[in-house]
């Protein structure tokens, strides 16, 4: 079971206990909490077992949706990657905006752009990454936090994009310490390059809020 389902079990038992405790001083039918419950454990159960351990960050992913600005920084974030990968050379391939979407792509995780990162991948198989390479995609990475620190003044999302960073900085024998630095230098990287074709972002950001297709997107940054 993924620790999001367990997660989501451990809710429900706080749920179930917190209605048990309070149930009677607020006239809770303790249907409702029942019925929560249920669905919850539910969705954790088919989570497990039929959903390869994304039934849980869907259920989630779905809730948050309901915020127009969780949305609105979903649609920030991932297009602060698309812009810079287009800008640096990166074929992109794709795009999600909920792990949802993601999910019926066959993508892992919460979804997001997805890369042609072939050339990439043969690199870090081999243990060796041109300089040049390994500074494309540690700014591509950072792209996302980047814009949503541009545009919200701050960043919720991008916990993936630094544990990609991470681990490919381990990879090529980078030390904690260095990390660190790698991350702040590339954040400003990506920062520079959004700010410098700021009205190919905005352009972007729309095409990708109607669900543009990515050569549409494309079309949108060369305007």
């Amino acid at each position: 079971m993924s620790q999001t389902a367990l997660n989501l079990v451990a809710i429900s038992i706080f749920l179930m206990t917190l209605s048990v405790l309070l149930g009677p001083l607020i006239n809770l039918s303790p249907t409702i909490p029942a019925l929560a419950t249920f669905t919850i454990l539910g969705i954790a159960t088919l989570d497990s077992f039929s959903l390869q351990g994304k039934g849980a960050s869907i259920f989630l992913d779905w809730i948050a949706s309901f915020s127009p600005e969780h949305r609105d920084r979903i649609i920030h974030h991932e297009a602060g990657h698309f812009l810079v990968a287009h800008l640096l050379g990166i074929p992109v391939t794709g795009y999600t905006l909920s792990a949802w979407e993601a999910w019926k792509q066959g993508q892992p995780g919460q979804g997001g752009v997805t890369f042609d990162d072939a050339e990439l991948a043969a690199q870090l198989a081999r243990g060796k990454i041109g300089a040049q390479m390994l500074d494309r995609y540690c700014t591509l990475w950072m792209a996302g936090i980047a814009a949503e620190t541009l545009v919200f003044n701050n960043a919720e999302g991008g916990g993936d994009d630094k544990s990609k960073l991470a681990e490919v900085l381990k990879i090529v024998g980078f030390s904690e310490s260095a990390y660190q630095q790698k991350q702040r230098f590339h954040a400003l990287q990506a920062k520079t390059l959004l700010e410098e074709n700021w009205s190919s972002y905005e352009a972007l950001v729309q095409a990708m809020r109607e669900r543009a297709s990515v050569t549409d997107c494309q079309s949108a940054i060369s305007t």
